[in-house]
This record gives structure tokens, sequence and C-alpha cells, in this order.
């Protein structure tokens, strides 16, 4: 699947999960925004990971040409759920993923673990990311 694929699949699954019905969207809604931003990160598309961050995160925390490059120094060999905890309301959910990289320059492969927020916006009928993308260089 080439990146462009990738972030068109992405791009219809925000589509599809501003159809919602429920107040927290479909759970198949859910778990196709929770698959688009999988993809994205497993092809270390990050340009396209950033559009599933809640819009006040990235205002709050823009992604600097710098954090491009740094990103861009790895690539995701592996992208693994632990663990889901959807919240008791159903519009918050922490989710836990093992990721494998490599640093391109290295060649050395690692692995981290990727505490994910998500929430749901009423407003925009989709599911948003709020911890922001994962710290590539956080040891495990």
């Amino acid at each position: 699947m080439t990146r462009r694929l990738a972030a068109m699949f992405a791009v219809l699954l925000l589509a599809l999960s501003a159809c919602a019905s429920s107040p927290s969207g479909s759970a198949s809604d859910r778990d196709m925004i929770l698959r688009g931003y999988s993809i994205a990160v497993r092809w270390s598309d990050w340009d396209q990971a950033l559009e599933f961050i809640d819009p006040r995160v990235r205002e709050a925390h823009p992604f600097t040409d710098f954090d491009r490059e740094h990103y861009k120094q790895f690539e995701i060999t592996s992208y693994q759920v632990k663990s889901i905890a959807m919240a008791p309301d159903e519009l918050s959910l922490h989710q836990r993923v093992e990721l494998k990289l490599v640093n391109r320059n290295t060649q050395v492969e690692r692995e981290l673990i990727d505490n994910q927020e998500w929430a749901f916006d009423p407003v925009a009928k989709t599911w948003w990311l709020t911890s922001g993308l994962p710290d590539l260089d956080a040891q495990h």
C-alpha cells in the first residue's frame, strides 16, 4: 500500500466518522479512526498521523520543521495494540500501543510504549487523539 493510498484511506475514515448517529459515534466508526491512525503510523507518515490529533492540541503544540525532520529519522516496524480501556461515558478511551522502530541513521531497532488518549468531539462528530504523536525518544 502506498503512502498516498494510506492517506486517502485515512481521509475516507474521517469522513465516514462524521456520519455517526450515536452520541459518541458507532464502535465501527471509532475503530475505523483508530485503524486509520495506526496505518499512518505504521507507514511512518507523520503528516497524515497529525490529521488525527485534536486541532486544539496541534495549535498548542505545533509540529515544526525540526520535529518533522526528527521523526523522519525513524521507521516504524511494528504497531501492536496491547490494551484499550473505554471510559464509562464512552466519550474517551485510553489505548496502549507497543511500537517497534528503527533509527534510520544507526539501524538499531527498539521498542517503546505509546499511551494514547482519545476523545470524542460531539461537534465534529469524530474521535481525536489528544495525547499527541508518540514520543520516539522515550525509552521502553
